[in-house]
């Protein structure tokens, strides 16, 4: 065996070696991705105890040999399964262990190419390795070791607390790699020894569960990508101020891991038809179109539209509303509480109290309780752990076996909780309702934090609706959202529409003019010398603070009653302006970034075979003194009526006429920035 890396480890009290060394060994074999981000994860198909290459006779499970079987008899026809250390020592010093542990895993990449590959691994506690036999299969279905890509980690203690962790391989002159399956030989010898060195002696223990452990790693990896080719382009047309690249991705990644999970919920009960569902706090409303275009019926509910919710197409059912408690959907087969804020322990409850056979989904993000925000009561404990384990015990007391797992999206937050069975029987659901209101009732006894809307709530009202939680909880029977029924909780107020607060809403002509004001500042030095694109000048650069003092009063008035008030309009208008550590600059668009790994001839064509291109008038023509330092042929912007394109989904006539009658013509095109 030729060394390809070693490492020194120092086991300091208390000793955590060698059981450290299986545990950092475990996350390879189980979570290949934490270390390599080319893999998407991997899959023990078998493991078991098996005697050494020609210590007995293997022992199978059954009549029929299966696939584990079919492996191990492959490497025990090795010829190199001596140097790798797996024959029965003889003699005196022979270990009385004359077995090992063998699994067979599946890894599989991220992407569709290459193809998952198989491999043996041998675990051999008594000399402190283990071995990695990749395999490939035959014209005749047999496995056969491929000899080449062997690999094997060793733990040998040296002195005192002192260890050694090394990675060897039989023929490293021989190894192939691909990057992905097979990394690079000197990956292996240097970041993969270096991860599982500090692994081994790391005390930290992960509060959360493994990745994608209640679905098929493959399955879920071929979805993704999928759903990943079929909605990117959506990226390119998003309307809303949210980076597209982490919300859309992130939803076609929750969209993934539902439709593995009701596909194999369907294959368990023997469903033909695909599961309703209700989203709960929809937001952009992007995982209900995805939902509902891959034939799931179903729709969104959110206090707020949205921009974007105009781009999907008659399929997706969205509705404006504030949701309650008191709200009941007999007829979905899932709740989905996607970031539902002050829905969300709610949502085991309304599955319960909708229909025996409803489920639910919720991902946690912010930390409310029933009646308000919710309050930490463990010190021990994260918050966010201490707030997961409070939507569980909701689903556990609302009579659902509640499992967890962890979804593998971009964000902070990102475990879920899924109740997709009962603990009790359809008949045994009264004795649940008393249950289900005692529990309620009793987080209202607890010091919360108390929205302000709720101050209002007259005492009268606080006092009736105290008086009705039991019914209101417990009930199945009557009408359901009638207006006589009232809050669910006397403290639960759904939350009303939010006020837009982003200078979106702001009156044009107000907007243009601070606009118009802003620039002319910035632009006050500059001469019209030749107009030739050499001579093009961006300006000087002012503060925040600098520009404020040359706006009026009430301009600035205007201003504070938005979110971030002058820096937002301004960041609004991507087009026009710059703004950096707080100082504001006219764009030169000449300098705009290319994207990575981007020929610099190929950024004018992206602009212009861009959907988005063309849709509106160009600044800088109308108003700088040397017009645009782009050319037309290159600028995303339109240099000229004649030049204007419809954007997604709009006609060109009307957007046209958009520009010719008042919402920014000809005589205001400035205004005409902003008419769609």
């Amino acid at each position: 065996m030729k060394l390809l890396g070693e490492a020194v480890v120092r086991d300091l009290p208390p000793a955590r070696l060698p059981g450290g060394f299986w545990a950092a060994v475990a996350v390879w074999l189980e979570k290949p991705q934490v270390a390599n981000k080319r893999l998407c994860g991997a899959r023990l198909e078998e493991a078991r105890r098996l005697p050494r290459p020609g210590a007995g006779r293997p022992r199978g499970t059954g009549a029929s040999p299966t696939a584990l079987d079919a492996a191990w008899e492959a490497v025990c026809c090795s010829s190199c399964r001596r140097e790798l250390g797996l024959l029965p020592a003889s003699g005196l010093g022979a270990p009385p262990q004359q077995e090992v542990e063998v699994l067979l895993r599946t890894v599989v990449p991220k992407g569709s190419l290459p193809a998952p590959a198989q491999e043996v691994v041998v675990k051999d506690v008594f000399n402190g390795t283990v071995t990695f036999l990749p395999l490939e299969q035959t014209h005749e279905g047999k496995y056969k070791i491929k000899n080449c890509n062997i690999y094997q980690i060793q733990l040998l203690h040296t002195k005192d607390n002192e260890w050694s962790l090394s990675v060897l391989s039989p023929s490293p002159e021989n190894y192939i790699s691909d990057g992905i399956l097979y990394p690079k030989i000197t990956w292996l010898g240097n970041e993969l020894l270096t991860k599982l060195a500090k692994w081994s002696v790391e005390t930290k223990k992960c509060e959360f569960k493994n990745t994608l452990s209640l679905v098929s790693v493959d399955r879920y990896n071929n979805t993704y990508q999928n759903l990943k080719e079929k909605y990117k382009e959506i990226v390119k047309v998003w309307p809303e101020v949210t980076d597209p690249q982490k919300f859309v991705y992130e939803d076609v990644a929750i969209a993934a891991y539902l439709l593995i999970l009701w596909e194999d919920e369907r294959a368990a009960k023997g469903l033909s038809r695909k599961q309703s569902f209700v989203d709960l706090g929809c937001g952009n409303g992007l995982l209900v179109n995805i939902l509902s275009s891959e034939g799931h019926p179903g729709k969104g509910i959110d206090v707020r539209r949205r921009k974007v919710w105009n781009m999907y197409g008659p399929q997706t059912h969205l509705e404006e509303c504030a949701a309650s408690p008191n709200n009941l959907y007999p007829d979905a087969d899932w709740l989905i509480g996607n970031h539902s804020d002050e829905l969300t322990p709610w949502i085991p409850v309304i599955a319960a109290r909708s229909s025996y056979s409803c489920c639910y989904f919720v991902l946690p993000c912010c930390f409310f309780d029933f009646h308000g925000k919710f309050n930490r009561r463990q010190s021990k404990k994260t918050q966010y752990r201490e707030y997961l384990d409070f939507v569980t015990e909701v689903g556990l007391v609302c009579g659902f076996n509640v499992e967890e797992d962890c979804l593998r999206i971009p964000s902070t937050k990102r475990v879920c909780l899924i109740g997709r069975s009962r603990t009790y029987l359809a008949a045994q659901g009264t004795a649940l309702d008393d249950q289900r209101a005692h529990y309620i009732n009793s987080r209202r006894s607890c010091r919360m934090t108390m929205p302000d809307k709720t101050e209002g709530l007259h005492s009268s009202e606080n006092h009736l609706a105290a008086h009705n939680v039991r019914g209101l909880v417990a009930g199945r029977e009557g009408p359901q959202n009638t207006a006589g029924e009232g809050a669910l909780i006397c403290s639960f107020q759904p939350r009303g529409k939010e006020p837009i607060r982003n200078c979106t809403t702001l009156p044009q002509d107000f907007v243009d003019s601070v606009v118009l004001k802003v620039a002319n500042l910035l632009l006050s030095g500059i001469q019209d010398l030749s107009g030739t694109s050499d001579a093009w000048n961006r300006g000087e650069s002012l503060t925040l603070s600098e520009i404020a003092t040359h706006l009026n009063e009430d301009t600035l008035k205007s201003l504070k009653n938005e979110y971030g008030g002058l820096q937002t309009l301004l960041r609004n208008h991507h087009q026009v302006f710059e703004v950096l550590n707080g100082r504001v600059y006219i764009r030169d668009w000449r300098e705009e970034k290319l994207p990575s790994k981007k020929k610099p001839g190929v950024l004018a064509k992206q602009r212009v075979s861009s959907k988005a291109t063309k849709t509106r008038l160009c600044w800088f023509d109308i108003h700088h003194p040397h017009g645009c330092p782009l050319t037309s042929e290159c600028c995303s912007y339109a240099h000229g009526i004649e030049e204007l394109r419809p954007p997604p989904g709009c006609a060109k006539e009307k957007l046209c006429q958009a520009v010719r009658t008042g919402s920014g013509g000809l005589q205001d095109p400035l205004g005409a920035l902003h008419f769609i």
